[in-house]
């Protein structure tokens, strides 16, 4: 104890004014670059693209640009071009260096920190064109303005040149051409192009008219992408909704303005049972909602309600629906451009501006009110779907209690066909979901009994995407995991309750095991969507061969490993060659071994970077309407390489 207050004495005396680091400049941002963008994976590279486009956006924004070009060039430099009014070149008095090298250099420098220079202004961080620069080997920056091509260079951010004028134009605008730092973005410092297309193309549905375009220059023959939507988030919902049948043709739209808040809102009903509901603040996808959406979901309840009392659709001594019955087969896409948007939440992506609601609920409430008087044959059809929702929701409640009392959605009453773990701590425990008896049974030989559960499932789960919420709890199987995850489902759930934080899905390597994984992740993106985003599912990736020679004993995973294999090595003894069609030809040792040891597992994380497109793919995939399917087996029909029929 002595020893310790001695040493803690010492520390305090050293710990003075020469132990205090001031960064200059941008050398904070080196130093520490995920608190400006992140992290410096994938992640924090693709998001130096949406700093610069951002500014672009501000311009459009602001009625000032009406195009914007993003180029990867064959370097795997990123290069943005667009035709505002260019960046201040005059000198900017603070620093007494031309603006354009102050954006570039100074930390929170520019036109929207209550400079004037733009009202409302796209983007989540703010941060913008210094941190790329501090963040990029190399920068060069452009501006066609007053006649002339204004050229900077920078590395590193430190300022290489200053300021010249290189050439005349009669054209305005900025060209920013930036090489991300592999010192910095050690992981990767290679864009994709398809994840940027993607947030190329929201960004054009959220800005009606812009004409926004992404080209991959590195290809032999380049890939453009143009993107422009007149209708915005109209075309937004029509896009959302083109592998879905839609309850009416007509999609209902909301455009006004209120304090400088700008709403806008786009929703059109569907025969399906999953609500698709996607708020932008800003361009910013708030996936945690926030008071805007918060706003909207009140005023859609409150007002069909009043229509269905109104219409005597539903009786005045009948209860409302609620929110969820009125928002059932919704597809709704929600933005507003506020001057000043707080953002709060885990993620930063929620809106907390409290005059948001009050703003949103007004102005979408009075233009749908308007709607269904108008259009009374629609508004029936939505009161109707709403009134089957709040059936087929009592029915849920009644099957859930029932459940609840014969055997449970409750951890103290597991299923009878799960092995449980021993240990109680969820952040070791794994549940492996095992497709058929046979392997459920080897699966249960072969675990960990410490700390892997198996549950086995048989044949094919319902197709949630097609299915009521009654249907699919009276579905013994989905029953079974809803209590074994001890998480609750659907609007009930709670992460936090995981018994398991890994949640392994080990299906056979044929057509019908890829089937019932699809079936898996539909069930857990649209009723236990929280457990993927906290990465807790994973994908079991057993061997497809096993080479015998001698008394040696290799498990290869693909073709392409099997064929680097065989021409390594000696021809003698001969070797025998398996190929597993299935989990249940393995037995326990095999299976602990190649599939569930964690030394020697091979398991695929699943995530979803983009909601939007997830939503939009297992519509498609899973959905009622078959032509999108069929085209989309067409069109990737020759990236199949196995095929086991």
């Amino acid at each position: 104890m002595a020893d310790y207050e001695k040493n803690k004495a010492e520390l305090a005396q050293e710990y003075d004014a020469s132990q205090i680091q001031v960064l200059e400049g941008l050398e904070a941002v080196r130093k520490r670059p995920g608190m400006y963008i992140g992290a410096t994976s994938a992640a924090g590279l693709h998001h130096l693209v949406w700093e610069i486009v951002d500014n672009s956006i501000d311009e459009a924004l602001a009625g000032f640009a009406s195009t914007i070009k993003i180029f990867i060039e064959k370097d795997n430099s990123i290069k943005v071009s667009d035709d505002g009014r260019g960046i201040p070149v005059d000198i900017q008095a603070n620093t007494g260096r031309p603006a354009v090298e102050t954006v570039y250099t100074v930390l929170h420098a520019g036109g929207k920190f209550g400079g004037g220079g733009y009202k409302v202004s796209g983007g989540l961080h703010g941060v913008g064109a210094s941190v790329v620069n501090a963040l990029s080997k190399k920068l060069v920056v452009q501006v066609y303005k007053n006649g002339n091509i204004y050229e900077q260079h920078y590395e590193r951010g430190a300022i290489m040149t200053d300021l010249t004028v290189v050439g005349e134009t009669e054209e305005h605008g900025t060209v920013v051409q930036f090489w991300p730092d592999h010192e910095i973005f050690t992981e990767t410092t290679e864009f994709d192009f398809e994840k940027l297309s993607v947030r190329v193309r929201e960004l054009a549905f959220l800005n009606k008219g812009l004409n926004i375009s992404i080209t991959d220059k590195r290809p032999e023959e380049e890939v453009v992408n143009n993107y422009h939507y007149e209708g915005g988030i109209k075309s937004y919902v029509e896009y959302l909704n083109q592998n879905k049948k839609p309850l009416f043709d007509e999609i209902i739209y909301v455009e006004d303005i209120q304090d400088d808040i700008q709403v806008e809102v786009a929703l059109q009903y569907t025969d399906g049972y999953h609500t698709s509901l996607f708020s932008f603040a800003n361009n910013i996808h708030t996936y945690e909602g926030g008071t805007h959406e918060s706003g909207a979901k009140t005023a859609l309840t409150r007002v069909i309600n009043d229509y269905a009392k109104k219409s005597k659709i539903l009786k005045e001594n009948e209860e409302n629906l609620t929110g969820e019955d009125v928002r059932e087969g919704l597809t709704m896409v929600l933005s507003i451009k506020h001057p000043d948007p707080q953002f709060e939440g885990q993620t930063k992506t929620k809106l907390g501006n409290s005059e948001a609601r009050t703003i949103t609920d007004r102005l979408f409430s009075s233009t749908l009110d308007k709607f269904l008087m108008e259009n009374p044959q629609v508004g029936r059809q939505i009161v109707e779907k709403g009134i089957l929702a709040a059936k087929a929701r009592l029915a849920a409640k009644r099957a859930r209690e029932v459940t609840r009392k014969k055997s449970g959605l409750e951890i103290s009453n597991l299923p009878g066909k799960l092995a449980d773990c021993s240990s109680k701590d969820p952040s070791v425990s794994e549940l492996f979901i095992v497709e058929g008896d046979s392997a459920g049974g080897s699966a249960k030989q072969g675990r960990s009994r410490i700390f892997q559960a198996i549950l086995p499932i048989r044949g094919k789960i319902l197709n949630v995407e097609k299915a009521s919420l009654d249907r699919i709890l009276a579905n013994e199987e989905i029953r079974s995991l809803f209590t074994a995850m001890g998480t609750g489902f659907g609007a009930e759930f709670d992460v936090s309750k995981a018994r398991y934080h890994k949640l392994v899905i080990m299906t056979d390597a044929d057509v019908d095991g890829a089937h019932i994984r699809t079936l898996l992740l539909t069930l857990f993106y649209r009723y236990m969507r929280p457990l993927v985003e906290a990465g807790y599912v994973y994908i079991a990736q057993p061997p497809l061969f096993q080479i015998k020679q001698g008394k040696k004993e290799t498990y290869l995973q693909t073709q392409e490993e099997l064929d680097e294999f065989l021409a390594t090595i000696p021809s003698s003894p001969k070797p025998s060659l398996q190929r597993y069609k299935g989990l249940g030809e393995m037995d326990a040792e095999q299976l602990w071994e190649t599939t569930m040891n964690p030394e020697n597992r091979r398991f695929a994380q699943v995530s979803v970077e983009d909601a939007i497109e997830a939503d939009s793919v297992l519509s498609m995939l899973m959905g009622e309407k078959v032509e999108p399917r069929r085209n989309f087996i067409q069109d990737n029909a020759e990236y199949v390489e196995n095929l086991d029929v």
